[in-house]
């Protein structure tokens, strides 16, 4: 039957007044905010077309807020779950072992460690089964490392 809600949004004034709070301060998230809405718009008894039309957002976003409200409260109508990404290719030992390579002398015939050289010299030490480029390029990133820079980045006093 449309028009009828499955999970229905019936907040307390309590709810009320803290939704209304995080939403005037204006220090979460834009996601957080128009969930906050949803929900205070749901609570009115508005449809989730005008809801959505409102805040711009689909109609789909406000069905999910109001049943993450009513299956598990406002805290997970709120937030949003992790995310589970991608495994980590090394762990900090594999990290510091890269680096240790990167920061010694280059093999013979090679005035400077590449990347390729790199990965390749790692799964001959045999502490990676197998390491692509690009993962020793963002190992090598994240630690502000620089190959081809001359200077530490450190004054010369």
């Amino acid at each position: 039957m449309p028009g009828v809600k499955k999970y229905r949004v019936e907040l307390s004034e309590a709810q009320r007044d803290e939704l209304r709070q995080m939403v005037s301060r204006g220090q979460m998230s834009a996601r957080k905010v128009k969930r906050a809405l949803a929900l205070l718009g749901s609570d009115q008894g508005l449809t989730d077309e005008v809801v959505a039309n409102g805040l711009s957002v689909s109609t789909d976003t406000v069905r999910r807020a109001r049943k993450r409200f009513a299956q598990e409260g406002l805290h997970s109508a709120l937030n949003e779950r992790p995310r589970p990404g991608q495994k980590r290719k090394l762990d900090g030992s594999q990290e510091a072992h890269l680096m240790a390579i990167a920061c010694s002398d280059p093999p013979e015939g090679h005035t400077h460690w590449t990347i390729k050289l790199l990965a390749g010299k790692a799964v001959e030490l045999g502490f990676v089964e197998s390491i692509s480029d690009e993962a020793v390029r963002q190992m090598l990133k994240k630690t502000n490392s620089s190959r081809g820079r001359g200077r530490s980045g450190a004054s010369r006093r």
